[in-house]
């Protein structure tokens, strides 16, 4: 008996930034469409240009539109303060629309594990955020897996690590000067090229676990200078100045990352999504933006 085919994806992207667009335009490559928002209008105009269907999330019945329209949702935006913006704005739409995703993901960070002063971190772990944002993130999870299961949704968490890519990479800041060369002896963490974490999120589609929890990194934790002085030399660039990390020219979230060591295990999203990451240390991400 010939089986019926598939019905098209169709994703929401709830914040169209930098990960957004990147799993918008691959759900486009995969012959579905996409929908993301933006409160931008100038963010909107570029999303509308990649071909993606661009929505203010103020507008309330364009938004319950692209609901009604979505097979997959996934979050992106930041928690505030008040919560995740995602859900407050998501959950009522998708009641109005009476319209049930298949799959739902929510991006979290893996600030929420905290500092393990250089031990690994995983999913069933006890979490122990030690920044504000970091706590948020606990909160917006919580938020997201219960009303999922108020609602009977399929939602998954994704805990990712710093997001590195064309146009957001160390080689991008050796060449426009901004990169800095901070020493925190013993200081480590994973990355995670983008298109390796928008592979996850596809995985994930094809092979949901409700509630699941994954952490989303490269094989290999490296310290920041280490990744610098690679990049520097391959590249055959000058090193960048070296730095304190109370230095006026290191950004807040770097000083985050700082703040945290920690090497995290990516073992379940291989084993249950049948993830590989095509970039799994940094060399391999960096080689192929060179290229």
């Amino acid at each position: 008996m010939t089986q019926p085919a598939p019905a098209a994806l169709s994703l929401l992207v709830f914040g169209g930034g930098y990960l957004g667009l990147a799993a918008a335009r691959e759900a486009i490559r995969r012959g579905g469409r996409a929908f993301a928002t933006s409160r931008d209008p100038a963010r909107r105009a570029e999303l509308t240009a990649a071909g993606v269907i661009a929505v203010d999330p103020a507008d309330a019945a364009a938004l319950q539109a692209a609901v009604a329209s979505a097979s997959a949702i996934l979050i992106t935006a930041a928690p505030d303060s008040a919560g995740c913006p995602g859900l407050k704005a998501l959950i009522p739409a998708i009641s109005a629309a009476q319209a049930y995703p298949d799959w739902i993901g929510y991006v979290s960070s893996t600030a929420v594990y905290g500092d393990r002063a250089g031990g690994w971190a995983f999913e069933d772990d006890e979490l122990n955020a030690a920044s504000v944002e970091g706590a948020r993130r606990v909160r917006a999870e919580q938020d997201w897996l219960d009303a999922g299961r108020g609602m009977g949704l399929t939602v998954q968490i994704f805990r990712l690590p710093a997001i590195y890519g064309s146009g957001r990479s160390p080689i991008d800041r050796l060449r426009d000067g901004s990169a800095r060369l901070v020493k925190k002896p013993g200081q480590v963490f994973n990355r995670i090229h983008v298109e390796d974490a928008v592979a996850g999120f596809f995985a994930s589609m094809a092979r949901p676990h409700p509630g699941r929890a994954y952490t989303l990194a490269d094989d290999e934790p490296a310290a920041a200078d280490v990744v610098i002085r690679g990049a520097a030399t391959r590249l055959g660039l000058p090193l960048p100045p070296e730095v304190s990390l109370d230095d006026p020219s290191v950004s807040d979230a770097m000083r985050r990352f700082y703040n945290d060591s920690k090497r995290l295990s990516n073992a379940r999203a291989k084993a249950e999504l049948g993830w590989r990451p095509r970039y799994p240390t940094w060399r391999e991400g960096l080689e192929a933006l060179i290229a």
